[in-house]
């Protein structure tokens, strides 16, 4: 071999090394996107949740030096859940990088659900709601999910059967519960006449509910008015 083909030869085997531990440099952007998911399931997973998470394609342009250190994601503890969102992923080392990574994200969780339909003003308890299992992503109002939130609660407007409970659907306590000894106001030719009676249902200013008279055992239909006072319906 001559000295020029060994030059040759040498700088060709130079060349191909440099190329070679250039590929091998390369950070894996399955090994990027892969970081950006296990992060989303690490925070929006608990008992009783399901998440689903899967990752936008990389443009597969980019070339990103391999990382000397575990890839870290940030996902923010104050960031809710949403149906697409973006995650940082960064290589720590020194003069290391950081990539965005888009997501597509579902949070599926129990939440209360109306098992009727109900009425502004209503008053609301276990009976009247069931647990379902909706992603939680595409609640932009919030939800609920346990019944101690509910309790002696009345709503603020009107609820289709199947419709998730949200904070904004709750109004104040119930001015009268079932079982209330109440005051019953009825206009008889333009006389007002009270009685004694039993609530049996349970509302808030507004909210129609069921009367029993104390004195006859009559009951009749009535709209609560005040705390503990009802008017009588027609």
């Amino acid at each position: 071999m001559t000295l020029r083909a060994a030059l040759a030869t040498v700088g060709l085997t130079a060349l191909l090394g440099s190329a070679t531990a250039h590929a091998a440099a390369t950070q894996s952007l399955d090994s990027v996107r892969a970081a950006a998911e296990q992060a989303v399931q690490d925070r929006y997973s608990r008992p009783g949740s399901r998440v689903v998470v899967s990752t936008e394609p990389l443009d597969t342009r980019l070339q990103l030096e391999a990382c000397s250190e575990p890839l870290r994601a940030l996902v923010s503890d104050q960031a809710q859940p949403r149906s697409r969102m973006t995650v940082p992923v960064q290589c720590p080392q020194p003069g290391g990088w950081i990539v965005r990574v888009p997501i597509r994200l579902q949070v599926f969780r129990h939440v209360l659900v109306s098992s009727r339909a109900l009425l502004r003003g209503d008053g609301i308890g276990a009976a009247d709601v069931h647990a379902e299992e909706r992603d939680v992503t595409r609640l932009g109002y919030g939800y609920l999910d346990n019944l101690d939130q509910i309790a002696g609660r009345t709503l603020s407007r009107a609820l289709a059967r199947g419709s998730v409970l949200s904070p904004g659907s709750l109004g104040g306590r119930r001015m009268v519960r079932a079982g209330d000894h109440v005051q019953v106001l009825a206009q008889l030719e333009g006389i007002s006449v009270r009685a004694e009676g039993v609530a049996l249902g349970s509302g808030d200013n507004g909210a129609r509910l069921r009367v029993r008279n104390a004195a006859s055992g009559r009951v009749i239909d009535a709209m609560v008015s005040a705390p503990g006072v009802v008017v009588a319906l027609p």
